[in-house]
């Protein structure tokens, strides 16, 4: 692409001529870079002329000050292929991205400083987001059209208009874009309401609207704050995301949805959320909190136009049939031959227990008192908190105080008591007996950080007030941070304990490597490690039954996975399928 200009007026105007934006979400950092352009050549065999994504900023800066644009976060490298397909981009670099991503893409490293106030004029939130956007835009400035790279729009902020009223924080996110070399055309997008859409307005940015039907209404509505300008639907939901007891995954109505993309296209523009929805790998699930905890499933599938694995759909065929009333079609040459593959049963092959490895992982911080996940100077995974009962002469009741999300209390390495979401505002019974100098081990699991509404601000993890037994206070403990980041450090030398939080080793050989799906029929709670890379989350309430390994995980020759259960439910097997099951 040479360098042009994209302009926002009456419509969206290429370099003096009118431009219809028909775009598909694909959000890099769900998909393994080996397969972006597979999902690019896709997306524009659909005829699709822009690629929309999200930027994490937890992702990019993990801990203050250190920050990461290869590999998988590598936003220069997957503009780029948009760029060599033809496609144009739309980057939402807002600091906040919601997502159903953990903490809404916020690090949770901001959770650490005393009276900083999220999304809002709070000066110590606007220095942080500052200094991640003196790294970031280094790095996307450049690739806007202007300079001739394909990025034609971007967004400030992300559903403001749903989280807050502060004008002046709005303000600061569009110089801060501008200062450090935004000049294509910036939109917010909210939801479609009056209300929403005035408390995230800022003066010289597009509003756009995100919602899933009703497009002549939702547009009507829209036209009032646009001044003019062109409609758009910046997120046309074509399905949605599963939490974790759902009770079945989520689908869209497709004739109402293949409806709904014809008035869009009729009368404006639109970005299709999500084209593709990816996987949440790692603990990069986000969690959503109305009246209880609901933490999302380790697939983004959506219900989008591809599979999870990118497997084109029948949504797909029928959304292309509508975009050929609105733009050409072009012939494109898929260039990868992706495949699934079935590698059958596994049998565990080593187990080991948590506390018989536990000093290879990690090493403790002994305070008087426990402190949050965060304060240990951790981000994601576990943190075991260990301390002996000295002084209790027996073991009745327990409480703890401001503790997310779930905790599996063990005496002398026997279960005693689950505890999650709400449960853990309340004072439990247990049985338990005890003897002198027993030990108490309590394992909390962070679940994913809330990624919308006020709740945002309560999200540290772990046990950040404190434990009372017995109704007082009990001091002296161990904290063990287990972010799971060195599973090669795990000793399966050691003992094993049924009933016990454990690792499981498997080993498979393969000469093909392809993508696959680990079935965990009979496993309780917990994570999976393949080659290392942790996959995600696995939870037998469903609905998601089995785990997506794309194939780039997986090497020729011999394949390690590592399941590590929390909750002492477990199988002699595992199963490599060559079909998903999401519920």
């Amino acid at each position: 692409m040479a360098s042009g200009k994209f302009e926002c007026k009456d419509t969206f105007y290429l370099n003096g001529k009118p431009f219809q934006i028909i775009s598909g979400g694909i959000h890099y950092f769900r998909v393994v870079p080996e397969y972006w352009k597979d999902r690019l050549e896709k997306l524009k065999a659909m005829g699709c002329n822009t690629v929309e994504t999200y930027i994490p900023w937890n992702m990019h800066e993990p801990k203050k000050g250190e920050f990461r644009f290869d590999g998988m976060l590598d936003i220069k490298k997957f503009v780029d292929t948009a760029k060599e397909l033809g496609l144009y981009v739309i980057l939402r670099p807002s600091p906040y991205i919601c997502a159903e991503w953990e903490f809404g893409g916020l690090p949770a490293w901001l959770l650490t400083e005393q009276g900083l106030r999220i999304r809002t004029s709070c000066e110590a939130y606007l220095k942080h987001v500052e200094e991640y956007y003196d790294k970031l835009f280094e790095i996307i400035s450049p690739l806007q059209i202007n300079y001739g790279g394909p990025v034609i729009l971007m967004q400030v902020e992300n559903e403001y208009g749903y989280y807050g009223s502060d004008g002046a924080y709005l303000e600061s996110m569009k110089k801060m874009m501008t200062d450090r070399g935004a000049v294509v055309p910036l939109v917010t997008s909210d939801g479609p309401y009056d209300e929403s859409l005035s408390c995230g307005h800022i003066k010289g940015v597009l509003p756009t609207g995100n919602f899933g039907s009703h497009t002549k209404e939702r547009f009507e509505i829209l036209k009032k704050h646009t001044e003019g300008g062109p409609l758009m639907c910046t997120e046309f939901w074509v399905g949605w995301f599963d939490h974790w007891g759902n009770g079945g995954h989520m689908t869209g109505n497709l004739e109402q949805s293949v409806k709904d993309l014809d008035d869009m296209l009729a009368c404006g523009h639109v970005n299709i959320y999500m084209f593709e929805g990816g996987t949440n790998f790692g603990f990069m699930n986000g969690s959503n909190y109305y009246n209880e905890l609901t933490p999302d499933v380790t697939s983004y599938d959506y219900d989008g136009i591809l599979t999870e694995d990118g497997q084109i759909t029948e949504k797909y065929k029928r959304y292309r049939e509508v975009i050929s009333k609105y733009a050409t079609i072009p012939e494109v040459s898929f260039s990868m031959n992706i495949k699934r593959k079935a590698y059958g049963t596994l049998k565990v092959q080593e187990k080991v227990s948590l506390f018989d490895t536990l000093d290879s992982l990690a090493s403790p911080t002994e305070l008087p008192y426990t402190v949050s996940m965060e304060m240990l100077g951790q981000n994601y995974g576990y943190v075991l908190y260990r301390s002996v009962l000295e002084k209790e002469q027996n073991f009745e009741k327990i409480k703890l105080w401001k503790a997310n999300d779930r905790a599996n209390i063990l005496i002398d390495e026997k279960p005693v008591k689950v505890l999650y979401d709400r449960e853990l505002l309340e004072e439990h019974k247990v049985e338990a007996e005890i003897a002198k100098d027993s030990v108490i081990d309590i394992l909390v699991e962070n679940m994913g950080r809330v990624n919308f509404g006020p709740r945002m601000e309560e999200q540290r993890k772990g046990i950040d007030g404190c434990v009372q037994i017995n109704g007082h206070i009990h001091h002296n403990w161990k904290m063990y941070p287990l972010p799971l980041e060195n599973i090669e450090s795990v000793d399966f030398s050691g003992n094993y304990k049924e009933g016990t939080p454990a690792f499981y080793r498997f080993h498979f050989e393969t000469l093909e490597p392809s993508d696959t799906f680990l079935d965990f029929a009979g496993w309780g709670k917990g994570c999976v490690f393949v080659n290392g890379k942790n996959i995600g989350r696995f939870w037998e309430i469903g609905p998601q039954k089995r785990l997506y390994i794309p194939a780039p995980f997986l090497k020729k020759g011999e394949n390690e996975i590592i399941i590590f259960e929390t909750d002492g439910k477990v199988a002699e097997e595992i199963k490599l399928c060559d079909e998903p099951d999401l519920g």
